[in-house]
């Protein structure tokens, strides 16, 4: 895999601004990074307890998809176990992280292991985790159980 730099956050409102435009989804297409889908899973779980992102995750990003002109299909949009692998990740890195700002949180897990944009990988092979299956419903890893994520 290619080494990827992550683009960091420099404040709490940045990242704020990106969960709740999703939330809202008023945020600009072209700022729906790697890096904001992890800072907006990670401000949901840490900061919005009405939201439960392993069920309502599918429906904010859909909506959002739809709402900036994307498509969610067999091929393209949402993708549900992409989405829960890194929904765990958020939760471990959080369970182990202790106290800090949003922002420190977020730019530690964006330079952790889970942050990274090939961690689907060490639990799935390619053919399963882009399979049509895997983007409409969850699948369980081929490779490595999710409880080491």
């Amino acid at each position: 895999m290619t080494e990827y730099t992550p683009r960091l956050f420099e404040s709490d409102a940045a990242i704020v601004h990106v969960g709740e435009g999703l939330l809202s989804r008023m945020l600009p297409r072209e700022e729906w990074t790697h890096e904001a889908h992890l800072a907006a899973c990670l401000w949901i779980v840490r900061d919005r307890p009405e939201i439960t992102p392993e069920r309502d995750m599918r429906a904010i990003i859909s909506s959002y998809n739809v709402a900036v002109g994307g498509v969610n299909d067999e091929t393209q949009g949402y993708h549900e176990t992409i989405t829960q692998v890194y929904v765990a990740g958020v939760r471990a890195h959080l369970a182990g992280f202790g106290d800090g700002t949003l922002t420190d949180a977020v730019n530690a897990l964006l330079l952790s292991p889970r942050g990274r944009r090939e961690l689907p990988f060490a639990h799935y092979s390619r053919e399963r985790l882009f399979s049509v299956e895997a983007r409409l419903a969850f699948v369980e890893p081929d490779l490595k159980s999710l409880a080491h994520v």
